[in-house]
């Protein structure tokens, strides 16, 4: 488990308790003004945000430097190797067609009533390496042509297919949301992950089928055609692997042909291949299957380890080491360039581009949440921290509910659940410091399913599913935007719940 730089002994200021509660009000409210009213890119917010919460507390601008650069770096050093890893696994399995593999398979043997279960179950699986926006853009198409090919109401196993994705990008490691706040929580990872898919599986049942089943009666819906997958006629090089209905950067279909042969020159895109044609297949599903799994058993084996085996024994030792978050992920990417790339045909230089290819749209992702480690820092030194502790501690209140309001509070007003999730972590991190390891572990959940409430305008993926479902404003409200309050509001229950029994 990685830690973050410990905040110093004495706060950075003197300021008493009252100018401290309002720089942490300027300061947040800068964050949010910026997001939602000023338009700002939530890097720069967070920057900004920080150096406001700085200068009303008082402190000395050299150390505003000093807290908010050790937080930055601290948070890129213990979380963005694992977010780059995931979006790694998440890139094989995407440009292998191992992903649409899964998906194809499944969706195949199933029919009526039982589909939009499997479309919940493939969501899940595939979304615990994807990040959400990929996994809507591998799903949505089968989504479409299941919904016309077997006249299912679009609504109906499309909930289900976005429930499966949002619950596990907001409660399941490796993802950027629940990394950050393990990080900064201290809280274990495998114990978190554990936790986390015990609250994942009722929350996508009663938030995917059951709630697509109601909400499709009154949400009517149909496929646009325009976003229809569709192949380009590449004469009789037919594409081998499904999937090759994807679009590329500049909106064209991307087929067979466009590997072997792009011609793009984009960094990571697909690489011409000078020796000709390779021979191509689509990768097993059972190697798909364990790419995805094998990062989430290896760090599971070293939780029950921790549990079952003593420090010092050899079995402990070796589940410590393979467990290690950042060896599990690099062991998953292995697994996947080997079974995914190589042996499915592709050359060292086209696996080398897809991974490559994988990189730079995390690259937002990772400055928001560096950011957000700054000014989770700067909250911490200052003392902020330590006084809502106090507070809380004063008024009886819960950790747990403490974290999933404030996380419900920024996320409402910034649509940003990485930043809910940051600014809410470094907020109530003192009151780990308070708790047993499967109660950090619970908190770190419940500031997850806080940060996933309500999604409306403000959220890029309220726009990404309404355009995708060909949607009004407020179809999409009654269907996306209430899923995912029944997501944060059904996963603090169940978090509450795992508390009666740790």
């Amino acid at each position: 488990m990685v830690t973050l730089l410990a905040a110093p002994a004495e706060p950075l200021t003197n300021a008493g308790d009252t100018q401290l509660v309002l720089a942490a009000l300027l300061g947040i409210a800068a964050v949010v003004l910026l997001i939602a009213w000023g338009k700002v890119h939530p890097f720069l917010a967070l920057i900004l945000g920080a150096a406001v919460l700085g200068v009303v507390a008082a402190v000395p601008v050299d150390k505003i430097v000093t807290s908010f650069s050790g937080g930055v770096g601290s948070t890129v050093g213990g979380v963005g190797l694992l977010i780059a890893l995931g979006a790694m696994i998440g890139g094989l399995l995407a440009e292998s067609g191992g992903a649409d593999g899964i998906v194809e398979r499944v969706v195949g043997r199933v029919s009526g009533t039982a589909l939009p279960w499997a479309m919940a179950g493939v969501a899940a699986l595939i979304g615990l390496p994807l990040f959400f926006e990929v996994g809507v853009v591998l799903l949505v198409p089968i989504v479409l042509l299941v919904s016309l090919r077997v006249n299912v109401p679009l609504i109906k196993i499309g909930i289900p297919a976005l429930a499966g994705l949002s619950v596990l990008h907001g409660l399941v490691p490796p993802h950027p949301g629940p990394l950050v706040a393990i990080d900064a929580l201290g809280a274990n990872l495998g114990q978190t992950l554990a936790l986390g898919l015990l609250v994942a599986i009722p929350t996508v049942i009663i938030a995917g089928p059951v709630f697509g089943n109601f909400i499709a009666r009154y949400v009517p819906a149909t496929a646009p055609a325009e976003l229809l997958p569709t192949r380009r006629d590449t004469g009789d090089r037919s594409p081998t692997r499904p999937g090759d209905g994807r679009l590329d950067a500049d909106g064209d279909l991307v087929t067979e042909d466009d590997l072997v042969n792009p011609g793009t020159g984009r960094p990571g895109g697909a690489i011409d291949e000078p020796a000709g044609r390779r021979s191509r297949r689509a990768p097993a599903l059972w190697a798909a299957v364990v790419t995805v799994l094998l990062p989430v058993v290896l760090m599971l084996l070293r939780a029950i380890g921790e549990l079952t085996l003593g420090e010092d024994t050899t079995g402990r030792k070796a589940l410590d080491i393979v467990g290690t978050p950042i060896i599990a992920l690099l062991a998953g990417v292995i697994f996947a360039m080997i079974f995914l790339g190589y042996r499915s045909g592709f050359s060292r230089t086209q696996v080398s581009g897809f991974l490559g290819g994988s990189l730079p749209p995390i690259a937002g992702i990772l400055l928001i949440v560096a950011a957000g480690g700054g000014f989770k820092q700067v909250l911490v030194d200052a003392g902020v921290g330590d006084l809502v502790a106090n507070a809380a501690d004063g008024a009886n209140l819960s950790p747990l509910l403490l974290g999933w309001l404030v996380a419900v509070g920024i996320r409402v007003a910034t649509g940003s659940a990485t930043v809910a999730t940051i600014t809410a972590a470094g907020i109530v991190a003192p009151l780990a410091d308070t708790l047993a390891a499967p109660e950090v572990a619970l908190l770190a959940l419940a500031i997850g399913c806080g940060s996933l409430f309500f999604s409306h305008v403000n959220d890029a993926g309220f726009w990404l599913v309404k355009e995708y479902f060909g949607l009004t404003v407020g179809q999409t409200i009654k269907s996306w935007s209430v899923m995912e309050t029944i997501i944060s509001v059904v996963g603090f229950l169940g978090v509450l719940l795992l508390d009666v029994f740790i």
